[in-house]
């Protein structure tokens, strides 16, 4: 019995009996393989936890690294997403004699994931000390940048090669069940990151982040192996490559997908504004430890999860996608108060409900708006188009990264403002900053839906594509 066959009955039995999606696979791409696969997607849940989550809590609390340099650090790898689509595209018209489109970018994401995860531990110790700040900055955010150019270009390239193995009508299922496995590795690697960092030490930071490295290199071999078959005949040098500037202008021009892209980029920044704050929130405020803030980020990936099978089942009825997402801005709201309320009430309870209730307003959110780019690229002159999605995923990536670094510089400047007297002896305290970020996306899930207004109740642009079995046919996360 061979190693290949063996984890691929395992694989398959695996993916039957516990996750959602089980009918993605077919016969060019049975369960055992296309879960093995699906590994990518785990090591990019471990990546974002880690800079998303832990590292982020223990820069700011237990190095003592400014906030808004965190958030700065943390917006870089989000801030370069939007050439996701240039990746794609670059692996769609790979000039190779090997015969692979895909291979090449997914193993040389791999590297710079592994390189980033690999010095970053040592970079933010440097940060932590006076006299080595200057190095460990460069070296942090050098960490950062590969880390988060590995991960857009493992994940870009790995969804791409699901849709070529898989045949047109599974491809929905097969990249939502990519999408579930990322979840799903952000939940264990949150779980099992914050158990082991219950006792805080800087040596067990860099044996933790170090095995993350490890781990990711194994997990994405494992995924990668003999996946992607030689065709020397899609590589070769002459091949047309396709230019998407006058699309690109047809597109924007349209003033309901122009309205849409802006709900898209208010909504984002609205959820993402909080991403660096919220377990230096618990940690610093409310008193919780590392391995209790940690937990938060996994919580928020488990509301993610509800959100999706709900949000699968509403729209497979035929629900108003943008209806959908209106009711995921009514979430954040609700969990953004539940946030500023923790303080007063002095309860962690609070941030932990508050922490799954944003993971299932912003899964809402996300999951309705792409379905209605999903419509969008479906019909008329979109029709087979990628750009439309390519839209939804730059808009997105490009306000997470701003409103991230927005966050740590109010967050910031409103806490001095406070501490320092200036703004009434009531607000005088540090929970100021952060509940001022809190408020402000409070109004921000306003605008979003003042804006979503004019749109929800409208005609699909494709109704059979807005009404069909839900489906991801590419999530730019």
């Amino acid at each position: 019995m061979s190693l290949q066959g063996a984890s691929t009955r395992f694989f398959a039995g695996l993916g039957t009996q516990f996750l959602p999606f089980a009918d993605a696979a077919s016969a060019e791409l049975p369960m055992g393989r296309l879960l093995r696969l699906s590994l990518f997607q785990v090591t990019v849940g471990v990546a974002t936890v880690l800079l998303n989550g832990t590292l982020n809590r223990v820069m700011i609390v237990e190095l003592g690294t400014p906030a808004w340099l965190v958030a700065l650090m943390i917006a870089i790898p989000l801030l370069v997403a939007p050439f996701r689509a240039l990746i794609g595209h670059k692996s769609d018209n790979h000039k190779s004699m090997l015969g692979w489109r895909r291979v090449p970018y997914i193993w040389f994401g791999s590297l710079l994931q592994f390189g980033g995860l690999a010095i970053m531990p040592f970079a933010l110790l440097l940060l932590s000390r006076g006299d080595t700040f200057t190095v460990g900055l460069i070296a942090g955010a050098l960490a950062f940048l590969l880390t988060g150019l590995g991960m857009h270009t493992t994940q870009t390239a790995g969804l791409a090669l699901a849709t070529d193995l898989a045949p047109e009508d599974t491809r929905p299922r097969v990249v939502a069940l990519m999408f579930v496995m990322l979840l799903v590795g952000m939940m264990m690697a949150a779980f099992v990151m914050g158990s082991l960092l219950a006792d805080f030490s800087a040596t067990r930071l860099v044996a933790i982040v170090q095995g993350a490295a490890m781990f990711t290199m194994a997990l994405n071999i494992i995924a990668l192996w003999k996946q992607e078959a030689r065709a020397p005949s899609t590589t070769r040098p002459d091949r047309p490559t396709p230019k998407f500037s006058v699309v690109w202008r047809e597109f924007t021009a349209e003033a309901r997908n122009a309205r849409l892209l802006l709900a898209i980029g208010c909504g984002t920044a609205a959820f993402s504004m909080q991403d660096v704050l919220l377990e230096p929130f618990g940690g610093e405020i409310l008193g919780m430890s590392v391995g209790s803030t940690t937990i938060l980020t996994g919580l928020w990936a488990f509301g993610m999860l509800l959100s999706f099978a709900y949000a699968s089942r509403r729209l497979s009825a035929g629900s108003d996608p943008l209806r959908l997402a209106g009711f995921g801005a009514v979430v954040g709201m609700a969990a953004f108060a539940m946030l500023l309320f923790a303080v007063p009430l002095d309860t962690s309870a609070l941030v932990f409900a508050g922490s799954l209730t944003i993971g299932i307003g912003s899964g809402l959110f996300s999951v309705g708006t792409l379905s209605a780019i999903m419509a969008i690229a479906g019909s008329g002159q979109h029709k087979g188009s990628g750009l439309a999605l390519g839209a939804w995923g730059a808009v997105q990536a490009s306000a997470s990264g701003l409103a991230i670094l927005a966050g740590g510089l109010i967050r910031d400047g409103v806490s001095a403002l406070a501490l320092a007297d200036q703004i009434g002896h009531t607000l005088a305290y540090r929970a100021t900053g952060y509940g001022t970020v809190y408020l402000i996306e409070i109004i921000l899930l306003l605008v979003t839906m003042i804006v979503l207004g004019p749109l929800v109740g409208g005609q699909p642009v494709d109704a059979t594509a807005s009404q069909a079995r839900f489906g991801l046919t590419e999530f730019p996360t």
